[in-house]
């Protein structure tokens, strides 16, 4: 384990500018939450020390923020890979993010929204009609997997069933 180093003239210990730079590059490459970037930083064996008064600039910058992550995270999963609030819920749990942070970030997507993001999924990925019970229950399983409740998953089969048969 690497021990502190002495205080410079700046007051800041040995091996910060070092520590800090590792931050830059890796919120540059994407947004981290304070608990995954404190993971990196240690894996990497900066000080504990080191790492927190980087941690506390960064933050204090504006660069490393949990609201701001937990935002961008519930949109693009939503936009882009179609997670259900499960598995997002459980991907910030895994990012170390704050129970209250989580929970107001997933209060914005109702009944009506999670819906709606189901049978876009289901349109993307299953290319048939689903009349086939093996069908039906493919879309059911993609659902499931992508983080939507099985009463939901189950109702948006049966939805997305129904509107390709009235065509």
């Amino acid at each position: 384990m690497e021990l502190p180093g002495e205080l410079t003239a700046t007051g800041r210990e040995e091996g910060f500018d070092e520590v800090l730079a590792r931050c830059y590059r890796h919120l540059g490459d994407r947004e981290h939450s304070v608990a995954e970037l404190r993971a990196r930083l240690r894996r990497a064996r900066f000080a504990d020390g080191l790492i927190e008064q980087a941690l506390a600039l960064v933050a204090e910058q504006g660069y490393l923020d949990d609201a701001r992550y937990t935002r961008l995270l519930v949109a693009d999963r939503r936009a882009i890979d179609g997670w259900g609030r499960e598995r997002i819920r459980a991907r910030l749990q895994d990012a170390g993010i704050d129970r209250e942070l989580i929970d107001q970030a997933l209060a914005g997507i109702d009944h009506d929204d999670e819906m709606a993001a189901a049978l876009a999924v289901l349109a993307r990925r299953c290319s048939g009609p689903l009349h086939e019970d093996r069908d039906r229950q493919r879309a059911f399983a993609i659902l499931v997997r992508l983080g939507y409740e099985s009463e939901l998953a189950y109702d948006a089969v049966r939805q997305a069933r129904r509107a390709a048969a009235a065509r």
